[in-house]
């Protein structure tokens, strides 16, 4: 059978776009390596993480908050095969779930390692080394990203001692201390799970600053509270060796960019978490003839196509930041295209959160940014300590800081740390898609008591002077 759309991969970006083609009446297959859909993110990736995130906060405001709020329970116990269980079901949630949107908008899944191998054709190996071949008019690179490793240093990651992302989300004890290699999101994410649940974590990050492509301030103001959690930082740390020690644990060897005396760190666990690299291995794209780019990923043209006439490509496997709700834009977006529609993504407003506590949430442009484009802005910020409902919560860390055009008003960015930053991002994502400036969301009238009333302040300072400061 010919198809009209095949998708290799089916993460957010992959399943997202066969789900649109098929509701827009094209016929859709979906080639997927692993024995479940949704790729990293929904297996091993996002959702997992934020199952254990949402545990260890829930076992650490047992610990340390709820006497605050009148409510004794003693001292909490960590039943971590209980923890781990309520991720594992939660997957099982998530990637049934695709496989039922699969079903219900008629999508051939076909479980198996797909290869492009002549004009609209793709060889699927499955499990057993079988192969056949499917036929698509057009066919989709969305097969995401893989773990990046350490730049100039050979690392084996076992997966039981020194670890990625994916065996960080399914120890089997607390260990005593860890050392995560790489302040980025998911080091940080992952990091804070294990902290809460009683390892000493200490973070080793090349940069001088933790989360390096978010706003300065917020970077800085977030590490300190990280640190009054107890997490301690290497900055400004050039890792040289991560290796086994013994028959117990691993030792991390870094030295200061900088220059200096070398340093080493044991640990029972050691984290790897230095970013990502785009998946292309054994996809026969070099035989195809499709080019990459210098960072070794899939070089598009704005309608997602590559060079090659009937292949596309999407998500982490192309250019932009490496963010699944990115992809699933690109998907729909191609889709669309492929309709015959016109479909469009707008990178300048995709938000980016870190789902730690508190959360840190972003959406367009940093300080930074502006100030090396030569762009005139103003600033506005407001703090949780000066909000009702963030005191009644106990939720007073953090603030809400906007970036507008000084001319215009236009909001060009806006930053948040603070307990559900992550959501209350959206209504800044929507003002900036609509081109609104910050007087435009403090005119508009929010809920009282509400977290989200700091950003209305934020907003407020920014054009002229909040109400509560």
């Amino acid at each position: 059978m010919a198809y009209d759309v095949v998708v290799i991969g089916s993460g957010p970006g992959g399943y997202v776009c066969a789900v649109k083609a098929a509701q827009l009446g094209l016929k859709v297959a979906v080639i997927e390596k692993r024995a479940t859909y949704g790729g990293t993110c929904l297996n091993i990736g996002c959702i997992p993480s934020k199952a254990l995130l949402h545990a260890s906060e829930m076992f650490e405001q047992a610990a340390h908050n709820l006497p605050d709020l009148g409510v004794k329970v003693g001292k909490p116990e960590l039943d971590l095969k209980a923890m781990m269980a309520h991720k594992d079901a939660t997957v099982k949630s998530n990637v049934d779930g695709v496989a039922f949107l699969f079903k219900k908008n008629k999508i051939d899944g076909i479980i198996g390692t797909g290869k492009l191998v002549g004009q609209g054709k793709v060889e699927v190996t499955d499990a057993d080394g079988k192969t056949s071949t499917v036929e698509g008019k057009n066919i989709i690179i969305a097969t995401g990203s893989d773990v990046a490793g350490i730049p100039g240093v050979d690392v084996d990651i076992d997966e039981k001692t020194i670890v990625s992302s994916t065996g960080a989300i399914a120890l089997d004890k607390v260990p005593e201390k860890m050392v995560v290699v790489g302040g980025g999101v998911i080091g940080l994410e992952l990091g804070s799970v294990w902290a809460r649940l009683g390892a000493k974590v200490t973070v080793v990050e090349y940069l001088d600053k933790i989360l390096g492509g978010m706003d300065g301030e917020v970077s800085k103001q977030f590490q300190r509270m990280l640190a009054k959690q107890g997490m301690d930082f290497k900055l400004g740390a050039k890792v040289t060796g991560v290796e086994k020690n013994g028959k117990k644990g691993a030792k991390v060897t870094f030295e200061p960019v900088k220059g200096g005396d070398a340093e080493t760190i044991d640990a029972d666990i050691v984290l790897i978490s230095t970013g990502r690299k785009p998946y292309t291995a054994g996809l026969g794209l070099e035989e195809a003839g499709v080019v990459l780019d210098e960072r070794g990923r899939v070089r598009t043209d704005h309608h997602y196509q590559t060079n090659v006439s009937g292949v596309y490509a999407i998500g982490d496997v192309i250019a932009g930041p490496m963010l699944a709700h990115k992809a699933e834009d690109e998907g729909v977006a191609l889709a669309e295209i492929l309709a015959g529609q016109a479909g469009h993504v707008n990178y300048d407003v995709i938000p980016s959160v870190v789902y730690t506590s508190p959360e840190v949430a972003s959406v367009g442009k940093t300080e930074e940014e502006l100030k090396e484009a030569g762009v005139k802005y103003k600033v506005g910020k407001f703090p949780f300590s000066a909000n009702g409902r963030a005191r009644a919560m106990l939720a007073t860390d953090g603030f809400v800081k906007f970036l507008a055009d000084a001319e215009t008003d236009r909001v060009l960015g806006c930053h948040i740390v603070g307990v559900g930053a992550g959501e209350m991002i959206h209504e800044v994502a929507v003002l900036m898609e609509f081109g609104g400036s910050s007087e435009d969301l403090g005119r508009t009238c929010h809920a009282h008591p509400t977290m989200s009333e700091a950003v209305r302040e934020a907003a407020l300072a920014t054009f002229a002077k909040p109400i509560h400061m």
